[in-house]
């Protein structure tokens, strides 16, 4: 068995996470890798730990993710992860295609890179726009719909939607986003009963200037910089709730993204950055 790994650091919009080619590299135990892996101080340091593989047999996609939290849970999908898989893909020549079909465990993506102008060097990826598929408002494995929109939270009250991306979210606006204590209250509602599998938190604001000011707490995470499917989940939310139309720019700690939920097909479209960090090797846990 091999007992190092290489790895790559990437993030989108801040939201960081440990890259590791399962089609060179095997990950006995991908949950442990990625508590030891994600810890700041002793380890690399990450929201979480990326597998990049091939597909499972009979399903039409080119690359399979696989998505560890730093708590070691599974999640579903990862939006800036997706995002950052197809500049790894395209930029170390592993495909040819600037539509590239990823399979996640909700479902198979289409990513669509956008590659920068810079003279003859049209090998880096700029921008990925990847197609979030349909929102669902109807998920009893995530939401007991029973609780209601309101959750209290160490006697704060959050009047909030649901969505699922894939993954479950509760969408909450507020009018005091950069004083609110996210952890305080979005650790109590990741684990309140409403939510059967835990839930990601969004705490929303719009802003003068039309953007909606997004602040996350990611299930099994905490505190992130950002969160693609939150931000997508945020802008559902909004045109729910006529706060915004079908088309809205989030703006989250780590930069912002761009999402349309599109009106023809209903699909939810994600554009947002990815950048590589550095590269290293490190022992399996």
């Amino acid at each position: 068995m091999v007992k190092s790994v290489k790895f790559t650091k990437m993030h989108g919009a801040g939201n960081d996470y440990i890259y590791v080619d399962t089609q060179k590299y095997a990950i006995p135990d991908p949950s442990k890798a990625a508590i030891a892996w994600s810890k700041y101080h002793t380890g690399i340091g990450s929201d979480g730990l990326v597998l990049i593989g091939k597909p499972d047999e009979g399903v039409e996609a080119d690359f399979s993710m696989r998505i560890f939290n730093a708590d070691g849970s599974e999640a579903m999908m990862c939006g800036n992860a997706s995002r950052c898989i197809g500049k790894y893909l395209y930029e170390k020549g592993l495909t040819s295609k600037t539509s590239i079909r990823l399979q996640t465990l909700s479902g198979v993506k289409t990513l669509n890179l956008h590659l920068a102008d810079e003279g003859h060097n049209i090998n880096k990826v700029e921008s990925v726009t990847v197609d979030m598929l349909q929102p669902v408002f109807h998920n009893e494995k995530q939401y007991d719909e029973k609780a209601g929109d309101t959750l209290t939270a160490d006697f704060r009250t959050f009047r909030g939607t649901f969505v699922s991306m894939g993954n479950p979210h509760f969408v909450c606006f507020v009018d005091d986003i950069e004083t609110l204590d996210i952890a305080r209250y979005g650790s109590i509602m990741e684990r309140n009963a409403a939510f059967p599998e835990r839930c990601n938190i969004e705490f929303a604001q719009l802003m003068d200037d039309g953007t909606i000011r997004t602040r996350v707490w990611e299930r099994g995470s905490g505190i992130t910089m950002a969160c693609g499917t939150g931000a997508c989940a945020t802008a559902v939310a909004a045109a729910l709730t006529d706060r915004r139309g079908h088309t809205s720019d989030i703006a989250m700690d780590g930069g912002t993204l761009h999402i349309e939920w599109n009106e023809q097909d209903g699909h939810v479209y994600m554009t947002g950055p990815a950048a590589f960090a550095f590269e290293g090797e490190v022992n399996l846990p």
